[in-house]
C-alpha cells in the first residue's frame, strides 16, 4: 500500500509566534562586529545612580583612653584618702559592655569628692547606613542626630545659637520681647502720673535702686556652633535624694561625619548645698567634647 504524505497545517499566528521567537534568539547570539555580544535583556530607563560612598570612620577609638588623664583630674578630683592604686582604677574608667566595638562603644568614670559625687560618661556611635542607594552613612547620622536633638525638645541646627533673652531662665521681663507689648511704658494701674521730682514717690521706686541678690544666671540647653559638623548642649537639674540637694547633669551631643559622641557630666551634691554651676559645669563638659572633637580630625 502506498503511503500518502500528510501534510501539516500550520496556523498563521503560530507561524508568525514561532518566527519572532527564532528571531530573539538569533538576536541574542549577535555581536556587534567589535565581537562584544549583544543582550537583548536590558533594562530601560538610562543607567542606575551609584550608591554613595561609606563614611569616613570605619571603626572606633577607645573610650576610656580617648580622653586625657590631665583632664579627667580637673573634672573629676580624687580623694585625698585614696591610694595611689586606686586612683589608677579611677582615671582608668570602667568600659561599658558591647557586642560590636565598631559600632558602639562607651566608657564611665565615678568619683567620691568631698563636695558631692561626680559622674562622666564618654560614648561614641558609628552610624551605618544599609541602603546607601537611599542614604549615605553620613546623612543616616545626621537623621539620627536629629532625633536626638528633637527628643530634647531643642530646635534644629540652623534656627538660633542661643536661647532668647526673653526665655532664657532668670531673665527679666521687658516691654520691648514681650508679644504685642506696647510701644510706651506702662504706667502702674491706679495710680497717676507724678513728676520725677515728686515727694509722695518713695525711695524705693528709683530706677536707681539696687537690685536684690539673685542667683547666677542659668545658660540652659541649647544649640553649639562650633563642634563637629553639628551639636547640642541638654543642661538639666534634678533632685538628688532624700537631701532635696539638685544635681546637674549636662549632656553634650556631636556629630563628626558618621559618628556620634556624647559627652555627659553629672555633678551631685552630697547634702542641701549651692547648686552646681551652670557655667563651670558647662564649661567642663565642652572642653572635654572638643577635646575629642579634635581626636577626630586628626
Amino acid at each position: 500500500m502506498e503511503r500518502k504524505a500528510v501534510r501539516r497545517r500550520v496556523l498563521p499566528g503560530i507561524a508568525m509566534i514561532t518566527a519572532l521567537a527564532a528571531g530573539v534568539t538569533g538576536l541574542a547570539g549577535c555581536t556587534d562586529g567589535s565581537g562584544i555580544g549583544i543582550t537583548s535583556d536590558q533594562k530601560g530607563g538610562g543607567s542606575t545612580a551609584a550608591p554613595a560612598q561609606p563614611g569616613k570612620y570605619r571603626s572606633l577609638p577607645q573610650p576610656c583612653k580617648a580622653a586625657d588623664v590631665k583632664r579627667l583630674k580637673a573634672m573629676l578630683p580624687a580623694s585625698d584618702s585614696l591610694t595611689t592604686q586606686q586612683r589608677e582604677q579611677l582615671y582608668a574608667g570602667t568600659a561599658e559592655p558591647s557586642f560590636d566595638g565598631d559600632r558602639h562603644v562607651g566608657c564611665r568614670w565615678n568619683a567620691q569628692a568631698p563636695e558631692g559625687n561626680l559622674l562622666l560618661s564618654v560614648t561614641f556611635e558609628r552610624v551605618v547606613s544599609y541602603d546607601r542607594a537611599a542614604a549615605s552613612d553620613d546623612d543616616k547620622a545626621h537623621t539620627v542626630f536629629v532625633r536626638r536633638l528633637t527628643d530634647a525638645h531643642l530646635p534644629f541646627p540652623g534656627i538660633t545659637g542661643s536661647p532668647s533673652p526673653s526665655t532664657a531662665p532668670g531673665a527679666a521681663a521687658t516691654p520691648g520681647n514681650a508679644p504685642g507689648a506696647a510701644a510706651t511704658p506702662a504706667q502702674p494701674s491706679g495710680s497717676p502720673s507724678a513728676p520725677p521730682s515728686s515727694a509722695s514717690a518713695p525711695s524705693s521706686a528709683s530706677p536707681s535702686a539696687p537690685a536684690s541678690p539673685t542667683a547666677a544666671p542659668e545658660l540652659g540647653s541649647r544649640v553649639l556652633e562650633g563642634l563637629g559638623n553639628e551639636a547640642y548642649l541638654d543642661d538639666k537639674l534634678s533632685a538628688a535624694g532624700a537631701s532635696a540637694a539638685q544635681s546637674r547633669t549636662v549632656r553634650i551631643v556631636f556629630r563628626t561625619s558618621n559618628v556620634l559622641v556624647t559627652v555627659e557630666y553629672s555633678v551631685q551634691p552630697s547634702g542641701p548645698a549651692a547648686i552646681p554651676s551652670s557655667a563651670e559645669t558647662q564649661d567642663e563638659a565642652r572642653q572635654l567634647a572638643e577635646a575629642l572633637a579634635e581626636r577626630f580630625s586628626e
